[in-house]
């Protein structure tokens, strides 16, 4: 049997969002990553204090650019970046 490689050809290049500074209402921001993590308070606490930290990981652009525009609303700095290109797709 050979060895055969699909490529999935889609539109929606996944995203990440990263936190890049929690900003003054630091609570806000943990209420925030606890419900879209669906983690503990404790743990969610952790995230927010080690930035910069990804949030979320490839979700698609629509969610990403929620998950920021909520983290903003919380006085969070958060960004969204695409996935790079896995390295067998550089040739």
């Amino acid at each position: 049997m050979a060895d055969e490689y699909f490529l999935l050809v889609c539109d929606d290049v996944p995203h990440d969002v990263v936190l890049t500074n929690a900003g003054l209402r630091v609570m806000d921001v943990v209420r925030v990553v606890r419900r879209l993590k669906s983690l503990s308070l404790w743990h969610s606490k952790v995230l927010v204090t080690q930035v910069p930290a990804v949030i979320l990981t490839g979700v698609s652009e629509e969610a990403a650019a929620a998950a920021v525009s909520a983290l903003r609303d919380a006085g969070a700095r958060a960004e969204t970046r695409e996935q790079p290109e896995p390295d067998f797709l550089k040739r």
